[in-house]
């Protein structure tokens, strides 16, 4: 008489199993590593293609003063010009790019793989923002460097920028995402971003007092207008830094909320 195995008797395979209970899932990714693993990946996946556009937008706000300085002598307009031209690189950089990155990303299906990894959405959205915005910082530094010296501006608080970058390129960079996803074509992500630094431009680098009312309301509510600001206020002798960390804190506000669209975006869209 031949011996049959245990394991090929009917109902065998089932208490088995039973014994050994059912399989349990890997842990959930948290936040800040699934974040850092995001911005790494996009740092150096952006790295090449991403620092020409950096020069070009460094060169574009250059010129924009240079410009301005024929028009402009001194005092509280070149002090807008400046921090307006600064800020600009990040509105180029975390609107402009960011919108039109997302808006490819979507039109290609690009999403599905990000959809398939273990991570939050919020991780994919602030990677993303925070490899952008970090190519910002050489440029709006060299531009605002290179504009304190063509209108005689000082250079004592130039380390406010530090506060400036990231608050104004948080809140830029979620409205570029967010345009980016919710626009139903890669098209008129791009043109959305193109219109959104085209107002960045042109509320933010001309002098305020100079606008109709209507516009400076406009302008109240472009989230690059606080960023400029803050850094414009640091110009003067005596800088009211109360009203700084006021303008600071309402980029650190629209961020929060711009990031959070972003994400909520990033959720909708990744589910069609």
């Amino acid at each position: 008489m031949s011996a049959v195995p245990a394991e090929v008797l009917p109902g065998a395979g089932a208490a088995d199993d039973g014994d050994r209970g059912e399989a349990v899932l890997g842990p959930r990714a948290r936040l800040w590593p699934s974040l850092v693993a995001v911005y790494r990946a996009q740092l150096s996946r952006a790295r090449v293609a991403r620092i020409p556009l950096l020069f070009v937008a460094t060169f574009q706000s250059i010129g924009i003063m240079i410009m301005m300085r024929g028009v402009v002598d001194g005092g509280s307009d070149a002090r807008s010009v400046v921090a307006g031209s600064s800020v600009l690189v990040v509105a180029y950089v975390g609107l402009n790019l960011l919108a039109q990155y997302f808006g490819q990303l979507r039109g290609s299906g690009g999403l599905d793989h990000y959809a398939t990894l273990p991570v939050p959405a919020a991780a994919v959205v602030l990677g993303a923002a925070g490899a952008y915005a970090s190519f910002t910082v050489p440029g709006t530094v060299a531009t605002a460097a290179f504009g304190c010296a063509l209108f005689g501006l000082p250079l004592a608080h130039l380390w406010v920028l530090a506060a400036v970058i990231p608050l104004s390129g948080a809140a830029l960079s979620g409205l570029g995402a967010a345009l980016g996803l919710l626009a139903p074509r890669p098209e008129l992500a791009t043109l959305l971003g193109q219109l959104g630094m085209s107002a960045a431009l042109l509320l933010g680098v001309l002098p305020a007092r100079r606008m109709p009312e209507t516009v400076q309301f406009a302008r109240d509510l472009l989230p690059s207008t606080y960023g400029v600001e803050a850094f414009a206020r640091t110009f003067g002798g005596h800088p009211d830094w109360t009203m700084v960390l006021g303008d600071l804190g309402v980029c650190a506000a629209v961020g929060v909320i711009s990031l959070a669209l972003a994400t909520w975006a990033y959720r909708r869209a990744a589910v069609r």
